[in-house]
């Protein structure tokens, strides 16, 4: 592998014209000789490059690192990913340096791909579960109609301060307005209860309508916030240092193939020993 195919790979984060000066100033050096390499300098099996020790090069290698990315489905024109709890999904205040969206750009790049890849959908930082991205300007649009026109299923747990008006094993409909983009909006979902103990609920709840914070909203009107939601005065529990909501599944017909898709994602370890804490069992 020649020397320059070497550095673009290894630093994939770094500029090209960064990479270039390093190169014509004789600072990419041979580690076992000492002496420095050239932009087409071969490099053989277990040979070393040594480079400046400088900050800005050890900010180009740490944003180099492959990308932590749990992948959990994918074709020519579809991404889906798991978003754990505490990342943002895409970049934002307070979320510059470390977000979904970058993590899959970065794959894209560690892949040698060249074609955007964005989010059709969110979840908010602390609600976990699968995020589906689109490759491309004409796959993004065309999965982001989907959920224009409601026809992408989303199914999510919650954990809800169990009252006498929480809906049963047979299910109920929430269908209070939210507040979204500065103004009251109407909005849908179908809640059943799965379980309950020790004063909660475990809730499956299946969105018809995508508004800002619907769950959380419409849970806390009905008296029944979700366990961990500061912002809606949940009730905290013992262990639990997030919000308990996560994002079971979500199910489409393929625009590409009219192949139906279903998207899971397991609950994550830490809310399963919240629903242990309670004596309760989650799904699978």
């Amino acid at each position: 592998m020649a020397l320059w195919d070497f550095l673009k790979k290894r630093l994939p984060a770094a500029p090209p014209a960064y990479l270039g000066g390093l190169v014509r100033k004789g600072r990419a050096l041979r580690a076992q000789t000492g002496l420095p390499l050239v932009r087409d300098a071969s490099l053989l099996p277990g040979d070393r490059v040594a480079l400046p020790d400088s900050q800005r090069l050890l900010e180009f290698l740490r944003l180099s690192i492959p990308p932590d990315v749990d992948i959990l489905f994918e074709t020519r024109e579809i991404l889906a990913v798991n978003k754990p709890p505490g990342l943002a999904s895409h970049r934002g205040k307070g979320h510059e340096a470390d977000n979904l969206q970058g993590r899959v750009a970065a794959l894209t790049r560690e892949r040698g791909h060249g074609y955007m890849v964005a989010p059709v959908h969110r979840l908010d930082a602390d609600t976990s579960g699968p995020v589906l991205f689109g490759k491309g300007k004409q796959s993004v649009a065309a999965l982001g109609a989907l959920f224009a026109a409601h026809a992408m299923e989303k199914i999510y747990l919650g954990l809800a301060a169990a009252s006498g008006g929480m809906p049963g094993e047979t299910g109920g409909i929430l269908s209070t307005p939210v507040f979204s983009k500065g103004k009251e909006r109407d909005a849908r979902a179908l809640v059943r209860a799965l379980s309950r103990g020790g004063g909660f609920a475990l809730l499956e709840i299946r969105l018809e309508t995508g508004r800002t914070h619907q769950i959380r909203q419409q849970l806390a009107r009905a008296e029944t916030p979700l366990a961990g939601d500061i912002r809606y005065k949940g009730p905290a529990l013992p262990g639990l240092g997030r919000l308990f909501l996560h994002c079971r599944r979500i199910a489409f017909d393929d625009p590409w193939t009219g192949g139906r898709v279903e998207i899971g994602a397991p609950l994550p370890g830490e809310l399963r020993e919240v629903l242990g804490f309670l004596g309760m069992e989650g799904p699978l």
